[in-house]
């Protein structure tokens, strides 16, 4: 008998039809959908981050979805610890809470109760690396991070200035590097009983849909969009704008280059990124992988296949 909680976690790479198997899978079973994505936790950040639309809900309960003011910093840490909160309030409604995104550390964190152990953020160091990273490069301070912890620059690519700076943040305040220590908290047992699915497909498939996802963005008015919160005063070194789709954009709303190249980049910048959430699946112990050709890809099928697996582990009932 596993007397740990219960908790139902839809992963896998974008654009491979997480939502809608989230939603059906909830109304069948009367669970509540906590979002485990970065960017889907922003206000008016809808097109770009491919946000459920609220008839799309089904009536289902979301939350982590349009929490964060575009100004706000959001990163694991604050994931976990909403996700709890959320959590907390799904056991006493008396329901079973299902996790849904592709942000796998934020997932690991929720699900293995990953320590953040620093003393909290040195401001006036993180400040004077953004200040570095505006007058030197990203690449001059991606070489700073290779001096201290080669493995993680190896991970985090050089344009993601808020991670480089992170990491070099925790290695000021710690003296230890922040590989070393998401590695060690990596291999904690889960806090939860926990059914963790990763949907995913052929490559050459996932590929196509991304594409088209990003065809349908460019018709739905994501330049728009952009615009949008730009004119409303949103950092474009921001977290939230450092999202794949927004930060394109911003070079050609600055006439750098033709949308042509933005839609392009958005593409190739969203294939690299489902590259890199199938690499972390491979590393993650205890996945349930949901192979859509399997399938012939039927929501209804898929969902049949979650739940026999979730009775197995004694979180649903026959």
């Amino acid at each position: 008998m596993n007397n740990k909680p219960p908790l139902i976690i839809l992963s896998g790479p974008t654009a491979t039809g997480k939502t809608d198997l989230s939603v059906l899978f909830a109304m069948q079973h009367d669970l509540e959908i906590i979002s485990a994505d970065s960017a889907q936790v922003y206000k008016g950040m809808d097109i770009g981050s491919a946000k459920i639309r609220p008839e799309e809900k089904k009536g289902i309960p979301h939350h982590l979805i349009d929490v964060c003011d575009i100004s706000e910093d959001y990163s694991a840490f604050r994931f976990k610890d909403m996700a709890e909160k959320a959590i907390a309030g799904i056991y006493e409604r008396e329901k079973i809470p299902l996790v849904v995104g592709g942000t796998g550390f934020y997932i690991q964190a929720l699900l293995k109760g990953v320590n953040f152990d620093d003393d909290g953020p040195d401001e006036e160091y993180r400040n004077a690396l953004q200040i570095t990273a505006e007058e030197k490069g990203s690449s001059f301070l991606h070489d700073m991070l290779k001096e201290v912890d080669p493995e993680s620059a190896d991970k985090i690519p050089e344009g993601n200035i808020k991670r480089v700076i992170r990491a070099l943040e925790y290695h000021h305040l710690t003296g230890r590097k922040i590989s070393e220590h998401n590695e060690k908290e990596s291999r904690r047992d889960s806090v939860y009983n926990a059914a963790y699915f990763v949907l995913t497909d052929k490559r050459e498939l996932m590929y196509e849909r991304i594409d088209k996802r990003v065809d349908k963005m460019i018709d739905e008015g994501l330049e728009v969009e952009v615009r949008s919160l730009l004119e409303k005063g949103a950092d474009p070194a921001s977290t939230a704008m450092q999202a794949i789709g927004y930060k394109e954009m911003i070079p050609y709303i600055k006439g750098e280059y033709s949308l042509d190249e933005a839609i392009y980049q958005i593409k190739l910048r969203t294939r690299h990124f489902a590259k890199r959430q199938v690499t972390w699946y491979k590393r993650e112990p205890d996945v349930i992988y949901i192979e859509r050709g399997d399938f012939e890809g039927d929501n209804s099928k898929m969902s049949e296949f979650m739940f026999r697996e979730c009775v197995k582990r004694g979180i649903l009932n026959e």
